[in-house]
C-alpha cells in the first residue's frame, strides 16, 4: 500500500532480455511498495532476477515498462545525471563484493563518499567514527581493507553505503560470501543499525532464515513478486 511515506514504489515493471530471436521476460507487471524504515527481505531462486530488480530500483538499469519512484518521484524517464543525484540523495548500495578502496583505512572509505556530497571533513569523520562503532569496528578504523576479515570488509561496506543517510538501502546478498556464523552476525549488525537509523531497505537473500527476520519477505517468482497470501499459496502448492 503507498502512501506519503513510501520510500520506493515499483508499478508494473516489465523487463525482457532479448538473446537472438528469444525473448527473456525476467518481470512481468511486478509491483512492489517498501514504506520508511520498512525492512524487505528479497528471495528467489538463483537466476530469477533478484539482481535485476535491485538493479532497476537503484536507477542503474531502466525497466521496458512501468514506474520507478522513489520518494513520490517517477525517475525512469531522468536523464542520466539527474538518476546520478537521485541516487546519491536517496540510496545506498551493498553488494555481494566489498568493493572497498584498497589504498584507504575503512574510516576514509567511509568519510570520502560524504565528501564527495560536500560534507565537511570533521562532520564525515564524527559520523563515519559513528557508523562504524554501531557496526563494532571502533578499534578497527584505522585498519586498511587488507588487514581485515571478510566480515570486518563487509561491515565497513554496510558504513560506506549508509554513510549519507539514505532513505533506502539496497543489498545483493550481503552476507553470501561469508561463513554461516559471521553471516548471522553482520545481517544482524545491518538490520540493527538501519533500524536505529530508520533507513528503509530491500536485501536480496538466498537464505530464509535470515529473511525471516525482516519486517516483510517477498519471492520473485516467474516474473511475479508474490506476498502474504500469495507466497503462502505458492509454498502450500510445493
Amino acid at each position: 500500500m503507498e502512501n506519503s511515506n513510501t520510500v520506493l514504489s515499483l508499478r508494473n515493471i516489465t523487463r525482457v532480455y532479448r538473446q537472438g530471436e528469444e525473448a527473456l521476460h525476467i518481470f512481468d507487471d511486478a509491483s512492489l511498495a517498501i514504506q520508511t524504515g520498512e525492512m524487505v527481505g528479497l528471495v528467489g531462486p538463483s537466476g530469477s532476477g533478484k539482481s535485476s530488480l535491485l538493479h532497476i530500483a537503484g536507477l542503474l538499469e531502466a525497466p521496458n515498462a512501468g514506474e520507478v519512484v522513489i520518494s513520490g518521484r517517477d525517475c525512469v524517464a531522468l536523464r542520466d545525471n539527474l538518476k546520478t543525484g537521485v541516487r546519491r540523495a536517496e540510496l545506498g548500495f551493498v553488494y555481494q563484493s566489498h568493493n572497498l578502496l584498497p589504498e584507504f583505512t575503512a574510516l576514509e572509505n567511509v568519510v570520502l563518499p560524504q565528501m564527495i556530497a560536500g560534507v565537511p571533513r570533521k562532520s564525515a569523520e564524527t559520523f563515519a567514527k559513528y557508523l562504524l562503532e554501531r557496526m563494532g569496528l571502533g578499534p578497527r578504523a584505522t585498519h586498511r581493507p587488507a588487514e581485515l576479515s571478510g566480515g570486518e570488509q563487509q561491515r565497513v561496506a554496510i558504513a560506506r553505503a549508509l554513510a549519507n543517510r539514505p532513505r533506502l538501502l539496497l543489498a545483493d546478498e550481503p552476507t553470501g560470501n561469508l561463513d554461516p556464523k559471521t553471516s548471522r552476525l553482520v545481517f544482524n549488525e545491518l538490520l540493527s543499525v538501519c533500524r536505529n537509523e530508520g533507513v528503509a531497505a530491500l536485501i536480496a537473500t538466498h537464505n530464509l532464515e535470515l529473511a525471516s527476520q525482516m519486517d516483510r519477505v517477498v519471492l520473485l517468482h516467474e516474473g511475479r513478486l508474490l506476498e502474504g497470501a500469495e507466497l503462502a499459496a505458492h509454498y502450500q502448492s510445493l
